[in-house]
């Protein structure tokens, strides 16, 4: 079975990609390198994007995007539909983000998992940057981990200070190690 889809992962301005498309594609809205970089970019540089938030997409043979993820704010949710429909060589656009609930319990959280993750020595060099490159997505006191690092000791370490904030229910670390 031949996949016809490009699939792009944002992890804050990191980039893991794993494309597939058949070996004979005739199809003219065939997606392209810029078009991915493209997009990419303009969810990347969305105003309010931030560390807090993951977005990624995935394009088909026909130009179709779907675009998912986790936003901590509804007006990120539509901005992202708007900026990708104005991409050339796109030609629908399908809205899979979730917007997170509002939770003063969650707020808490997140700063107390930045402090932990990006205070660490090691760590700290993820938070430089617009946006740092382990976002903490947290979800009624449950916690997902995701983004690229460089090595697998950086993603056991963000694993264990994300599971020692008290508060925190549950820790999936959903980092990726470059290369691997």
């Amino acid at each position: 079975m031949k996949s016809t889809k490009k699939t792009m992962i944002l992890a804050g301005s990191l980039l893991a990609a794993a494309m597939m498309l058949p070996a004979s594609s005739s199809h003219a809205s065939t997606p392209t390198k810029p078009m991915l970089e493209k997009i990419r970019k303009e969810l990347v540089t969305l105003p309010f994007y931030n560390v807090f938030d993951n977005l990624g997409f995935s394009v088909n043979a026909n130009g179709e995007v779907t675009i998912f993820g986790n936003v901590t704010r509804p007006t990120l949710r539509s901005s992202a539909e708007n900026v990708v429909k104005k991409v050339e060589g796109v030609t629908a656009v399908h809205n899979k983000i979730e917007v997170l609930p509002l939770s003063p319990f969650d707020d808490r959280l997140r700063l107390a998992l930045f402090r932990a993750i990006y205070s660490t020595p090691g760590l700290d060099r993820y938070a430089l940057g617009a946006i740092p490159g382990i976002h903490i997505i947290v979800n009624n006191g449950n916690v997902k981990l995701e983004g690229v690092v460089a090595r697998e000791m950086e993603k056991n370490m963000a694993f264990i200070r994300a599971n020692g904030v008290p508060g925190v229910f549950s820790v999936e670390n959903n980092l990726i190690v470059a290369g691997k």
